[in-house]
């Protein structure tokens, strides 16, 4: 880290003490050890892996309408991320198409060393909406569809961006602007004037509208396919070992609502026959929009 970087994080601790606090809590979470019972995703058994961004267990489990078998699984991400990090870092994943409604894999091209046989940008031009800056996920479901009929013989990773922030629902647009960037940030820092009872309603209407789509890609893609969640939510609950009240997902902060999430099973007629093909050119590919500027609207700093 360079003196500017320093001096530039030094300022904004002083500005914003929570995230000092954030950074010694991140110390404690780095030495204990993950869960021995925490997911590999990609070591699984599933043709179709769907991911909602930021989904919690209990609320999926409250909101669920899903055919299929519902469990709950520990993850080691606590962040998008910190999931492409851990789960896609060093991975040989030429059998496996990802199709994203999230920018951060691109973001992250050069730090993230993953062979997959295509990536599918949806956030770009045509996959964007204007209105809510973000990627609605009836979007989401026309892409996968497609993917699922260009690569029949490939396992799909289909990851959505709901329930992640802009919230879309009645409460979110009632109660909620669209001026995202770093919104979890601003919610710790106090410039979100809203209850916390209202921020968890909105959340909680993205999960239900999320979740008919997703539906209707279970009974479109053939095999065996797995509803789950990079990694989940918090809202006001304590980390450790100081008890800061903790929002959104911040990276290396390991609390239960951050990394329990649903794992629910549902096969739709055969499983698919995998095979492995050659890696694609996606990860060098330039982009039309600016990237930075979508995670801004997706509420990132």
């Amino acid at each position: 880290m360079n003196i500017t970087e320093t001096i530039r994080r030094v300022r904004r601790g002083i500005k914003e003490p929570h995230l000092v606090t954030r950074e010694l809590n991140k110390h404690y979470y780095k030495r204990k050890e993950p869960s021995p019972d925490a997911v590999e995703f990609f070591d699984e058994d599933w043709d179709n892996l769907i991911i909602l961004d930021a989904c919690r267990y209990d609320t999926f489990k409250k909101c669920n309408t899903l055919p299929g078998e519902l469990q709950s699984r520990q993850t080691k991400s606590s962040s998008t991320p910190d999931f492409l990090a851990t789960y896609f870092d060093g991975a040989d994943l030429r059998d496996t198409v990802y199709v994203t409604a999230n920018p951060q894999l691109y973001r992250k091209r050069d730090r993230i060393d993953v062979q997959l046989h295509d990536v599918i940008n949806i956030w770009q031009d045509e996959g964007w909406d204007d209105e809510f800056r973000t990627v609605r996920p009836e979007t989401v479901v026309d892409v996968a569809k497609d993917a699922a009929e260009q690569y029949p013989d490939k396992r799909l990773v289909v990851h959505f961006i709901q329930p992640h922030y802009p919230f879309i629902g009645p409460t979110g647009k009632e109660h909620l602007d669209l001026d995202s960037l770093d919104f979890w940030n601003r919610v710790m820092a106090g410039e979100v004037d809203v209850p916390v009872s209202v921020l968890y309603q909105a959340y909680e209407e993205n999960v239900e509208m999320v979740l008919p789509h997703v539906e209707e890609l279970l009974s479109t893609l053939q095999g065996k396919s797995v509803v789950t969640a990079d990694h989940g939510e918090a809202f006001g609950e304590r980390a450790r070992p100081i008890p800061m009240a903790e929002y959104g997902h911040p990276n290396g902060i390991y609390i239960p609502q951050l990394t329990t999430v649903p794992w629910l099973v549902h096969q739709n007629g055969a499983r698919r026959s995998i095979t492995e093909g050659d890696e694609g050119e996606h990860m060098e590919e330039d982009v039309s929009v600016d990237v930075e500027q979508r995670l801004q609207d997706l509420g990132y700093a």
